[in-house]
């Protein structure tokens, strides 16, 4: 129930505030800033929801550092620190291909590594203080990256192929 009222809050703010501006770019404009809304919902759903029913709670709590020894878990055989490895990999991977989609300004692989720095740095910190039972973690956010790179590469891959499924929503 708690992270309904997140998602009927993001509804709102897409229709609200997005969906009209997007839609009078052009139907490949929505489409693709829609694709990466969706993703981003996406990803607070797995990363911090919920959100709005803790804002009241988030200094009920102690806020845990951040772990900034590299790979810890690894070395230490901590956990099942293969899947968290990969998941924070595949993660980022959508983020990293559709940014340069998104921006109209021309995104190199260097402002890929750094939006995708911001946008798990910015989560990695939040977790603990919206959730105690989160922490957050240096390796996280270099695997991130890395998943963000993978996505890049991708989008420049499959980039021909983008191009003409855009081109087809355009019309």
């Amino acid at each position: 129930m708690k992270t309904l009222i997140d998602f009927v809050f993001l509804i709102i703010l897409y229709f609200g505030k997005f969906f009209k501006k997007w839609q009078r770019e052009g139907q490949d404009k929505l489409f693709i800033k829609t694709l990466m809304y969706i993703y981003l919902s996406f990803l607070l759903y797995f990363t911090l929801m919920p959100i709005i029913t803790k804002i009241p709670f988030i200094f009920n709590h102690p806020y845990e550092s951040m772990n900034l020894n590299l790979f810890v878990d690894v070395i230490n055989g901590r956990g099942d620190f293969i899947r968290q490895i990969l998941l924070n990999v595949i993660m980022t991977i959508p983020f990293g291909f559709l940014l340069p989609l998104v921006n109209k300004k021309k995104i190199t692989l260097i402002k890929t590594i750094f939006y995708t720095f911001l946008l798990s740095l910015g989560i990695e910190l939040l977790q603990p203080l919206i959730n105690a039972f989160r922490s957050s973690d240096i390796t996280d956010i270099l695997t991130n990256v890395i998943g963000g790179i993978i996505g890049y590469i991708l989008h420049l891959i499959f980039k021909p192929l983008t191009i003409k499924i855009l081109n087809y929503i355009k019309k």
